[in-house]
């Protein structure tokens, strides 16, 4: 009778082997297509396609906290700023301890505020600060969240958790991961209490410590700008071009000032064409803002 049964056991197990062997393969082939669909999901959102890298998102079966935050970056790009926070909060359950997380929820709740009716954006904002606060708390070295957090700091009235003095005690943080940057901030507080010789100051000392960074000199350059003191300001974004005259940054922040301040037009939309050629990242100005301008730029008049 124990023979008999050993040899039923031993024929079930024959017979659910191509069936677990069947199973393990469908799990495989769904992990590398989740994979795959994420590769692809990342590289045209590299590419400023949202839309299309949504879509490639919406079809994966499964996702990760990675997969989550993409799909919520693609949504806050698009301006969709409540689907973005659900997708962000669910990366953030799925990883509670990685800052970044907390940095785009922090991004996301402030750009809702912003958009938003006054008794709805105080709310929207105290949870912007929370996100930011938590994201710095996890990880002190993600200057994205800790200049973020400054930002927020420095614009935000005291009722809002804002205020020069946490911002200043902040800059600390800033200091100790990068001098430069370290600079700017200085500079910011500085702008913020009117000290504006104090202000210049940081920018040129941000521009002395890294000469070659075209980003620091484009910093200074805005600032002169805002001051009136054109031909100082155009000296700067000359030196800029020097380095590296294709810098997209460069290209729009020097379009901008001079729709800003009303001259230099025809340059501007040049600065704007070439700058629409490039190809464009996230970490650029939309598309959309540069074909505004440009706009702007061309119903203008010199």
């Amino acid at each position: 009778m124990e023979q008999v049964a050993k040899m039923g056991l031993t024929r079930q197990k024959r017979k659910l082997g191509p069936v677990v062997a069947l199973v393990v393969v469908l799990s495989l082939s769904g992990g590398i297509r989740a994979q795959s669909g994420a590769a692809d999901a990342e590289r045209l959102y590299n590419r400023t396609e949202y839309r299309d890298a949504l879509a490639v998102l919406k079809k994966m079966p499964q996702k990760g906290a990675a997969a989550w935050e993409l799909e919520g970056r693609c949504q806050y790009m698009l301006g969709e700023f409540k689907p973005a926070i659900d997708a962000f909060d669910k990366s953030a359950r799925a990883e509670p301890e990685n800052s970044n997380h907390y940095l785009w929820l922090g991004r996301a709740w402030g750009r809702r505020a912003e958009t938003s009716v006054f008794f709805l954006a105080v709310k929207y904002a105290g949870h912007a600060r929370q996100n930011f606060e938590k994201a710095v708390e996890l990880d002190p070295g993600n200057m994205e969240a800790v200049n973020d957090l400054f930002s927020y700091y420095l614009s935000a009235p005291g009722f809002l958790g804002g205020g020069i003095d946490r911002a200043t005690e902040l800059s600390k943080v800033i200091e100790r991961h990068d001098p430069v940057e370290y600079h700017w901030a200085l500079a910011q507080i500085a702008m913020e209490r009117k000290q504006y010789d104090l202000a210049e100051g940081q920018f040129k000392k941000a521009v002395e410590l890294a000469p070659r960074q075209v980003n620091r000199l484009v910093d200074l350059a805005k600032f002169l700008a805002g001051q009136g003191r054109i031909g100082e300001s155009d000296a700067a974004f000359e030196q800029a071009a020097k380095i590296n005259p294709t810098d997209k940054k460069l290209l729009y922040a020097r379009a901008e000032t001079y729709v800003k301040c009303r001259r230099n037009l025809g340059t501007a939309r040049q600065l704007l064409e070439t700058y629409l050629q490039a190809p464009l990242t996230p970490d650029d100005p939309s598309r959309e803002e540069a074909l505004k301008l440009l706009q702007r730029a061309s119903g203008a008049s010199d």
